[in-house]
């Protein structure tokens, strides 16, 4: 019984190179709602499946890879705009949230915005991109390059035209 306990020995170096440092400096949690609020006023209500904080990145982020989903309000906590993503990553030194992959935001007058990229400033509560859009109305269809909106997307300007393309109402291609 003695030659059994005695018989392993464990070298503390070659376990200390076996272990994955950047587990150490991440917190990982599932079905995640943020409140965002300034002055007092529920701004806005992200959720997320998946939730990784990297805390030894430089700078340190936030990543949500499977995909999220906000509602912004406004002062009356009524629902103003809403946005999805495939992929989302927060910065906390800027308050900027990158989202990527099938962004789409619609807003309550019936405007959707559709891009691969853009940026949401919280700080700021405004939407920016450099990238290709494209806005469908309720009675036209507008492409660009680059746009800059407030966070409810009642406010926007493309930066870049390329199109405009009036539509009637009946073959608007909203879903």
């Amino acid at each position: 019984m003695g030659c059994c306990l005695f018989s392993c020995k464990h070298d503390v170096d070659k376990i200390k190179d076996q272990i994955d440092r950047s587990l150490l400096n991440t917190e990982h949690a599932d079905s995640v709602t943020i409140y965002y609020s300034k002055d007092g006023f529920t701004k806005a209500q992200l959720f997320t499946t998946t939730f990784n904080h990297v805390q030894d990145a430089k700078p340190p982020y936030i990543e949500m890879k499977n995909g999220l989903r906000v509602i912004f309000y406004n002062d009356s906590m009524q629902q103003q705009s809403t946005l999805t993503a495939k992929y989302g990553r927060y910065y906390e030194h800027n308050n900027n949230v990158l989202v990527r992959d099938s962004v789409v935001v619609r807003n309550i007058k019936n405007e959707q915005l559709n891009t691969e990229e853009l940026i949401w400033n919280e700080k700021l509560q405004k939407f920016y991109t450099d990238k290709f859009v494209k806005i469908t109305t309720p009675t036209q269809v507008i492409y660009g390059d680059g746009l800059e909106s407030n966070q409810n997307f009642s406010d926007y300007s493309i930066i870049h035209v390329k199109g405009i393309i009036g539509v009637s109402k009946s073959k608007l291609p909203i879903q």
